[in-house]
C-alpha cells in the first residue's frame, strides 16, 4: 500500500505532502483545484510517461516521492530487488524527477532505474480505475486469474493439477519428437558401438596388460645386459664353479671370518653376538646368490618373443586410439575395458525395449488422456464460477444504480494451453439489446469505474486477491471520478462498497460527492489559492508595484468540524449553511453506524 506521497512543483501544486489511510482515503476539492495533479503524481510513480508541461511554471523541475509498504516476499519486492533497489524492512521508496527541459529520472529503493521498472513494480501494488481506463482486469490473463480466484484453495489445486498435466503432456510429446528426429543418429551410434565392441572382443585385452608388456619389453630388449650384471653379482657372492680361477668371493670370505671366531666366541658374549650376526650375513648372501641364479634362469633373450610383445603393444595402442572415435580419449587398457562396459550398456539401451517409439507413443497418449480429463473438469468448474461471478457482480451493479448493465463472463473453447482449454473474457452489456463488449468499451469513465468497483468488491469478498494474505501489505485501488453522473442513493451505495473494499485493501477515491467522501477513514482536501509574486526579470531591475498574480494548490487533511464543513461545501457549495452542516454530520454518522454493523 501507499504510505505517503510528496509532491513539488507539479502543475498547480507547489508543494504537498499526503499521508494516506490504510483503509479508505477520499480526495476532494473544487473542480480545477488540482485533484488530477495528485493522480498524475501517482501515475509518475507508476511509470507513466512524463511530460515537461507537467512542471509548474517558473520551476526548474517537478519531483514526486512515494513510500510503499509491501511484503519483502512479494513479487513486487523481488522485481524491485532484481533492479537493484533496497528495501528498508517492508518500506520501498520511489521517486520521479521531471525537469523543465530534458528527460525524466526515476529512482527505486535508492537506485536509478528505467521508468519501465517503476511500471512493472507499480502494477503489482496499485490499480487505477478511472477516466484513463487503466484497468487491472483488462488483460485476458488477469480476467482468468480473477475468475479462478473465486474458487478458493480447492479450485487453485485443480488449476495446479491442470498445469502439471499440461507440462507432462508437453514433455511426453517432446520426448517422442526427439526420439523420432534422432532415429538415424541412434542407428549410426549403434553401428559404431557394435563395430568397436567387436574390435574390443577380438583384441581381448587383460586388465593391466599394457603395463605388464611394457615391463617385459624392457627386459627382453636388455636381456644380455641383465644377464651379464646378474652373473657378475652371483660370482661375487659365491664364485664361479665353471672356471678354475681361484678368486675370492663373499661366501668364502664370510666362511673364513666365521672360522676365525668360532673357537673363541664363547669367551666373550659380545664377540659371540657378532659371530651370530656374521652367520646371518652368510645366510643372506647365500639366499641372494640363489635368487640371482633363478633370475638368470628366467631371462629370455628370444627375439621372437620380443617381436610379439612389441606387436601386441602396438595393437593395444591402436585400439585405444580408434575405439570410441576421435572425440574419445582412452589412456590405458583399464580405461579401454571400462569404456567397453559403458558402450555395451548404451548399445543395450539403444537396441532394447526401453525408450522405443512405441513406449514413448503410449506415454504421450496417456498424458493426453489425463490432460483432456483434467481440462474437462477445470472447464466445468470455471463455468460454475462464471455464473457465480456474473450473479454477484450484477447484484452489485443494481445497488450502484446500473440495473440495466450486465456483466457477462464469456468462456470460449480452445486448444488446451498452459492455463486451460478455454479463453476467459469479461464482457459488458451496457443496456438491454446492446451487444456484449469488452470492458472499457460501451461505458463512460464513471460507469466503467463503478463496474470495476463491483468486480473488485466481489473479488475481495471472496478472497480472490493475493494481497489479502497480509493486512499489512495491501494492494491499493484508486478510483477516479467513480461518482460521475450519479447522486443521492447511488452515491451512498458507492461509498458503502468502497468502505467494504477498504476493509481488505487500501482504497483512494477522487470524488465530488459528500455521500461518498463521508465513508472515508481519511479525507484530503485539495485547495487552490491565489498567490502574489514579485516579477522575475533577470535582465532588468524590479520596479515597485509590479506584481504577478498566480495560484498554487495545497493538500490538507481534514477531520472533526473541518471535515464536516468540507462535506457541507460539497453538498451545497457553502460551508456555513446550518442545513448543510447538519446534513454533513448526519452523513458521517450514518457511515460510522453502517460500518460498525457490517
Amino acid at each position: 500500500m501507499i504510505e505517503s506521497l510528496h509532491i513539488e512543483n507539479l502543475g498547480v501544486i507547489e508543494k504537498a505532502d499526503l499521508l494516506l489511510s490504510p483503509g479508505l482515503t477520499a480526495l476532494t476539492g473544487e473542480t480545477g483545484a488540482g485533484k488530477t495533479m495528485v493522480l498524475t503524481s501517482l501515475g509518475l510513480l507508476l511509470g507513466q510517461r512524463a511530460e515537461t508541461t507537467m512542471v509548474r511554471t517558473g520551476a526548474q523541475r517537478a519531483l514526486v516521492e512515494g513510500a510503499f509498504i509491501l511484503s519483502p516476499a512479494s513479487r513486487a519486492a523481488m522485481r524491485a530487488t532484481e533492479a537493484g533497489a533496497e528495501l528498508d524492512d517492508d518500506l520501498l521508496l520511489a521517486s520521479r524527477t521531471v525537469p523543465a527541459v530534458g528527460r525524466s529520472r526515476a529512482h527505486l529503493g535508492g537506485r536509478a532505474v528505467p521508468s519501465t521498472v517503476l511500471a512493472d513494480v507499480g502494477s503489482r501494488l496499485v490499480s487505477v480505475h478511472g477516466q484513463a481506463d487503466q484497468l487491472r482486469l483488462r488483460s485476458a490473463s488477469a480476467q482468468r486469474a480473477a475468475l479462478d480466484g473465486l474458487g478458493g484453495s480447492t479450485h487453485a489445486a485443480l488449476c495446479r493439477r491442470y498445469a502439471e498435466a499440461y507440462r507432462a503432456r508437453n514433455q511426453a510429446a517432446t520426448a517422442l519428437e526427439q526420439w523420432q528426429a534422432g532415429t538415424e543418429a541412434r542407428a549410426a551410434e549403434a553401428e559404431d558401438l557394435r563395430r568397436w565392441l567387436t574390435q574390443l572382443e577380438e583384441l581381448s585385452p587383460e586388465p593391466g596388460e599394457d603395463a605388464a608388456l611394457t615391463v617385459e619389453a624392457e627386459r627382453l630388449d636388455h636381456a644380455e645386459d641383465l644377464r651379464r650384471a646378474a652373473t657378475t653379482a652371483r660370482t661375487a657372492l659365491v664364485g664361479d664353479e665353471e672356471t678354475s680361477v681361484d678368486a675370492p668371493d663373499v661366501a668364502a670370505l664370510i666362511a673364513a671370518a666365521q672360522r676365525s671366531l668360532d673357537h673363541i666366541a664363547d669367551v666373550d658374549p659380545v664377540l659371540a653376538a657378532l659371530a651370530e650376526r656374521l652367520h646371518q650375513f652368510s645366510i643372506v648372501g647365500t639366499d641372494l646368490a640363489g635368487e640371482l641364479t633363478d633370475y638368470l634362469a628366467s631371462l629370455d633373450a628370444d627375439p621372437a618373443r620380443l617381436a610379439w610383445v612389441q606387436d601386441r603393444r602396438a595393437e593395444l595402442t591402436r585400439a585405444r586410439r580408434e575405439i570410441g572415435g576421435p572425440n574419445t580419449q582412452i589412456d590405458d587398457v583399464d580405461a579401454l575395458l571400462a569404456w567397453g562396459e559403458n558402450a555395451a550398456a548404451r548399445l543395450a539401451e539403444l537396441e532394447g525395449p526401453h525408450g522405443t517409439s512405441e513406449t514413448l507413443s503410449e506415454n504421450l497418449a496417456a498424458a493426453e488422456h489425463e490432460l483432456a480429463a483434467v481440462a474437462q473438469t477445470l472447464s466445468a468448474a470455471r463455468r460454475g464460477l462464471a455464473e457465480r461471478l456474473e450473479n454477484e457482480v450484477n447484484t452489485e451493479l443494481e445497488g450502484l444504480q446500473m440495473k440495466d448493465a450486465r456483466l457477462v463472463v464469456d468462456l470460449q473453447p480452445c486448444q488446451p494451453g498452459p492455463t486451460g482449454a478455454e479463453t476467459v473474457s469479461l464482457l459488458l452489456i451496457a443496456h438491454p439489446g446492446a451487444p456484449a463488449l469488452p470492458l472499457g468499451k460501451g461505458a463512460s469513465g464513471g460507469e466503467l469505474s463503478r463496474i470495476m468497483l463491483a468486480l473488485e468488491v466481489v473479488l475481495a469478498d471472496n478472497g480472490a486477491d493475493p494481497a489479502l494474505a497480509s493486512a499489512h501489505h495491501q494492494r491499493t485501488f484508486v478510483f477516479d471520478e467513480i461518482d460521475a453522473g450519479v447522486g443521492g442513493r447511488a452515491a451512498r451505495e458507492i461509498g458503502r462498497r468502497l468502505a467494504r473494499l477498504a476493509q481488505t485493501h487500501q482504497v483512494v477515491v477522487v470524488t465530488h460527492l459528500a455521500q461518498v467522501a463521508a465513508w472515508a477513514d481519511t479525507q484530503l482536501v485539495v485547495l487552490k489559492e491565489p498567490v502574489t509574486q514579485a516579477p522575475r526579470d533577470p535582465d532588468g531591475p524590479q520596479e515597485s508595484g509590479e506584481e504577478q498574480q498566480t495560484v498554487r494548490t495545497r493538500v490538507l487533511a481534514v477531520a472533526g468540524q473541518a471535515r464536516v464543513r468540507e462535506l457541507a461545501r460539497m453538498l451545497s457549495g457553502h460551508d456555513d449553511s446550518d442545513a448543510a452542516l447538519r446534513h454533513a454530520a448526519e452523513l458521517i454518522d450514518e457511515a460510522h453506524v453502517a460500518e460498525s454493523q457490517a
